[in-house]
């Protein structure tokens, strides 16, 4: 999505943003918000779905300028009706009237369209049903994706700017739901102190929503009934919807923490993802940044991403990818080279980086809406 250039505006003073605690959506919009209270945006990030885990909660009370409200609200993906949808997205409006924010950010952007938003509304295009259905299966859809399907296409119609974290995945959005592609604001981590190459073990580590079939875990299982060192994996193996995957081979860690995960990635000399749908990978982010090397399927968000840094896969080739690790476990020297170029490659995706793209793209819309009366003046 192309927006037109625009005279310099402000940039909001008060942000209301979304976000979820099931899985990546959580870190993309706590390390944003963090990065934007830290510049003196006063952000309020309201909670859809499952209540956020203590660590989660801690983590957010401990940022200054930062309000945690947990709202109770439905997700958009896991909502019983498009009725459930709509008394969450009104509610959610009630809220921002009530906050009186400058701007909403919308991680779930399915809310746009009945919220009733008075002030302007950006939304993030993280995954939806449409690309992984199109990715993972193909053909007609069942049938209750369809009405949610048209509610995010409501809701995408409804936002005054669309941002996706890759141009793989913003090509994809625009291609499901016949849009101008969203405007690409890669996502980005704020690298571990001190992290890079160190005393590494003999053993693969995989982190993500392991019960998403999109995650592709179960070929990195079969691939480690073929390896003679552990695979790790860490991540929660029971969805929201009560899907549940079972790992034969691989380790299963169950859900860490931050801290943890980044325990793990210190000792892992390999981290590997055999993912079919994947708009971003954060968790791929974090390993780069932590100097592992990479192995991951050989999918359009990768390869733009991680080209030069990684080595490829075809993703349901569980003989392929054991042959891969193997070679880099083989090969300390190669599996060095290779962790010290996606650490590199990581640089590309700080936090910073990440923060200016959605401030740029936040003024945007709001010297939008200065030239045009605005949406609190047309319902005063």
């Amino acid at each position: 999505m192309r927006l037109p250039v625009m005279p310099p505006a402000a940039a909001p003073a008060h942000l209301l943003m979304t976000a979820d605690s099931v899985g990546g959506v959580w870190t993309y919009a706590l390390d944003l918000a963090q990065e934007l209270a830290a510049g003196g945006l006063r952000v309020t990030l309201a909670v859809l779905g499952p209540s956020p885990q203590e660590d989660q909660t801690a983590a957010a009370r401990a940022i200054p300028g930062l309000e945690l409200i947990d709202t109770g609200l439905p997700l958009d993906w896991m909502a019983e009706d498009p009725a459930a949808i709509r008394r969450g997205a009104e509610a959610l409006g009630t809220l921002a009237r009530r906050l009186d924010v400058d701007l909403v950010h919308l991680n779930s952007p399915a809310l746009a369209a009945d919220a009733g938003f008075t002030v302007p509304v950006v939304g993030v295009c993280h995954s939806c049903l449409a690309t992984w259905w199109a990715t993972l299966r193909g053909g007609a859809l069942p049938g209750d994706f369809h009405w949610r399907i048209e509610v995010l296409e409501r809701g995408y119609q409804a936002c005054d700017a669309l941002a996706a974290p890759s141009a793989a995945f913003a090509q994809a959005t625009a291609a499901a739901y016949g849009l101008p592609p969203p405007v690409v604001v890669r996502n980005g981590r704020r690298p571990p102190p001190g992290g890079g190459p160190g005393g590494r073990e003999r053993l693969v580590f995989t982190a993500g929503r392991l019960w998403d079939d999109g995650k592709n875990i179960a070929t990195l299982d079969a691939a480690a009934a073929l390896l003679t060192v552990p695979v790790v994996a860490a991540g929660s193996l029971e969805g929201p919807g009560g899907n549940r995957r079972t790992l034969r081979h691989a380790a299963a860690l169950g859900r860490l923490d931050a801290a943890s995960v980044a325990t793990w990635l210190a000792r892992a000399p390999v981290f590997a993802s055999a993912a079919l749908y994947e708009p971003f990978g954060l968790t791929v982010l974090e390993a780069a940044q932590a100097g592992c090397a990479l192995v991951l399927s050989d999918i359009a968000t990768f390869r733009e991403l991680w080209d030069g840094a990684a080595l490829f896969v075809e993703p349901r080739d569980s003989a392929a990818l054991a042959a891969t690790i193997r070679r880099l476990l083989d090969d300390p020297g190669e599996a060095g080279r290779l962790g010290e170029a996606a650490r590199l490659k990581a640089g590309q995706y700080g936090i910073e980086s990440m923060a200016s793209g959605m401030r740029g793209l936040y003024r945007n819309v709001l010297a939008r809406h200065t030239s045009t009366p605005s949406r609190k003046e047309a319902v005063a």
